[in-house]
């Protein structure tokens, strides 16, 4: 059934069995004597009430996008009626009576399509139009005076003001996602959950651990002469591989070099990926994350493998300045004469993860395991990075004032080790959603190739995604309700209104290619959502609307609330912790704008005072301790101020006001 056209529910049935029905209740009339000597004989669309006789809808004027048809209701039917047909009919209508509770349920129509503003898609822009073809919404490429449904930025949540609908960006991402940022939260699990977070290589920040990173290296070598290690640098604002080199010694002089010029981070580089075709290669797998209160993560069942075009050899000295051996950057190797462009899934220098899954499942490897590793992995590193990003939301749409809500489809971009262990390279709050390739006539000249592999990946994944967060979705559901589910008996079977199957709207489309992996397998990774707790204290306590850093006085309110001051930590003592952490803290931000405790330093100060108030457990134990502690002292101050509210007004004064 073609899209915009009126759902052809059984209106046609209706008609012609409300006809037969009618006419055969003039028959048993004529039969039985009913009808008066010499008087007119009247129809049964004559005698039915005014109010449900079918009427022609007014034309009326409508917005572009804005799809709307006439519906009709069902002719009534007789009293009487004697033949299967009407008996049927007669059970359906008391049926929908009885479901809508009013009388005959009106035929639904279509439902207007979805409005798509495209006008910030930037390079996904494509990928976008082809999705919303196949969906058959509405797109607008140039924006809209109306308010739309769904706004797809191509860069950041800011990319013009929205107070409605739903944006494909969250406020924080960006910024989430960079490099130190990245390093800092992973850290954090790190030392709360050593073993589980054990996917993202040992890492430094430049140029605040130089000195931390030097005595670490020389501590490693001087206990193991035969550690020869090489570590890997990435500036902290670069992508597409720019500034990215390996060194084998932190007193290597470009080292120094990075320090003068921008931060950066140094890791240990990993020296045995697993090879194919003896070439090095990393996986671009999608994630999106629907929503963060509650917390929902899908991940795209195929993604997309970029190999280097040299074969790949572990570093030495004499191969540390090979990029297209060691670096898998599709920006990168692109530039490389031995550059293999395919348009088959599982050839050319990058094919589909699917298509090296199926490789190594042909060699024995065990698939299973190794989605599972992966799928954990990205579970991992979302709970890392919503604490964060929620006190990024709740600044940028505090609760009760209007704006958005969000998804975001995020890159996440992961190495397979030689014994496949997957491991977190970095993540990407905008991958590349192009689905074509420069091609490269001559010298200086340019012609842009579609490609086959790339369109077979990021346009099912910009689609679905659009399925899942489709907000006339529930409505679609409820339209595409079969009405012979209403009967169970065998002799209503023969009548049929299902009509044509692939009447709903998505029947035309595959499968959704997007597997919930959150809450789904939330029981085995809840534990780990401590940090996700301390963010929620963090942010009760902040005061002011808006604003993302907590002051002396939120700090000292948590302490006392919180029931934590005692004889060996008094108040002084606070003030002064408060102050030595942010101090230092703000001094590595690079953000400014705000004076005051940043979340992870007030996650430093709340394991300082973890460790204090509980000895002689793991750091994460004595964490989950605290955290129990003061939510429950807050739940009772919860309860009493709830409790004296309700007791104000018995007594005939208002209630007292809060202070946050």
């Amino acid at each position: 059934m073609r899209r915009g056209s009126p759902v052809r529910e059984p209106a046609a049935e209706w008609e012609a069995a409300g006809a037969a029905a009618a006419a055969e209740a003039r028959a048993a009339g004529e039969q039985a004597g009913a009808g008066a000597a010499g008087e007119p004989e009247r129809s049964a669309r004559d005698e039915q009430p005014k109010a449900l006789a079918p009427s022609r809808a007014r034309p009326r004027a409508t917005e572009e996008g804005d799809v709307r048809v006439s519906r009709r209701l069902p002719p009534a039917l007789p009293l009487a009626p004697s033949t299967p047909a009407a008996q049927f009919f007669c059970q359906l209508a008391k049926a929908r009576a009885r479901g809508s509770g009013r009388g005959y349920r009106r035929n639904s129509g279509p439902l207007r399509p979805v409005t798509v503003d495209s006008s910030k898609a930037r390079t996904s822009l494509d990928a976008l139009k082809i999705s919303l073809r196949q969906l058959r919404w509405k797109e607008f490429p140039f924006g809209r005076r109306l308010p739309c449904d769904i706004y797809w930025h191509g860069v950041s949540f800011h990319d013009s003001d929205i107070l409605s609908g739903q944006v494909n960006k969250f406020p924080g991402m960006t910024e989430m996602v960079r490099k130190i940022t990245l390093s800092r939260a992973l850290r954090i699990m790190q030392n709360l959950f050593p073993e589980e977070y054990n996917f993202y290589p040992r890492s430094w920040i430049l140029p605040d651990e130089f000195q931390l990173f030097v005595s670490q290296v020389r501590t490693v070598k001087d206990g193991d002469p035969t550690w020869k290690p090489t570590f890997i640098v990435k500036p902290d604002g670069g992508c597409q591989g720019d500034g990215i080199y390996l060194i084998k010694d932190p007193s290597d002089t470009r080292l120094t070099g990075t320090l003068q010029s921008r931060p950066a981070v140094v890791q240990e580089y990993i020296r045995k990926p697993l090879l194919i075709d003896k070439l090095k290669f990393d996986i671009r797998l999608y994630v999106l994350l629907k929503s963060l209160e509650p917390l929902e993560i899908y991940i795209a069942k195929d993604g997309l493998t970029r190999f280097c075009t040299e074969p790949y050899q572990e570093p030495n000295p004499h191969n540390l300045h090979h990029i297209f051996m060691h670096l898998t950057n599709y920006s990168l190797n692109i530039h490389s004469g031995k550059f293999v462009h395919s348009d088959c899934a599982s050839t050319g220098s990058k094919r589909t993860f699917s298509s090296i899954l199926c490789r190594l499942s042909s060699k024995g490897v065990d698939i299973r395991k190794v989605w599972s590793d992966i799928i954990s992995l990205v579970i991992k590193t979302v709970i890392a990075l919503t604490p964060e990003l929620k006190v990024f939301y709740q600044s940028d749409i505090p609760t009760g004032r209007p704006g958005p809500t969000c998804f975001q489809i995020l890159g996440f971009d992961i190495l397979l080790m030689k014994n496949l262990k997957p491991m977190l390279l970095e993540v990407n709050a905008n991958p590349s959603m192009r689905i074509e390739h420069e091609y490269e006539l001559s010298p200086g000249v340019f012609e842009n190739i579609p490609s086959m592999v790339d369109e077979e990946v990021k346009v099912a994944v910009i689609r679905d995604t659009l399925r899942l967060i489709d907000p006339l979705k529930k409505k679609k559901e409820i339209q595409s309700q079969q009405p012979e589910k209403l009967f169970t008996s065998k002799e209503n079977l023969d009548y049929d209104l299902s009509g044509d199957p692939n009447s709903s709207p998505d029947a035309h489309l595959p499968s959704i290619c997007l597997k919930q992996v959150f809450p789904k397998y939330a029981k085995q990774f809840n534990y780990l959502r401590l940090v996700d707790r301390m963010a929620n204290l963090f942010i009760r306590f902040l005061g002011i609307k808006g604003t993302m850093k907590l002051g002396p006085t939120g700090f000292r309110t948590f302490i006392r609330n919180c029931k934590l001051s005692s004889s060996s930590l008094s108040m002084a003592a606070v003030d002064i912790l408060y102050i030595d952490i942010t101090r230092r803290w703000n001094s590595m931000t690079l953000n400014q704008r705000e004076s005051g405790m940043c979340l992870q330093a007030f996650v430093e100060a709340f394991f300082f005072l973890a460790q204090r108030k509980f000895k002689m457990q793991p750091l994460h134990e004595q964490v989950a301790s605290l955290i129990d502690l003061c939510e429950y002292h807050l739940s009772l101050l919860d309860e009493k101020r709830l409790g004296s509210r309700l007791a104000w007004p018995i007594l005939g004064h208002p209630p007292p006001s809060t202070s946050w």
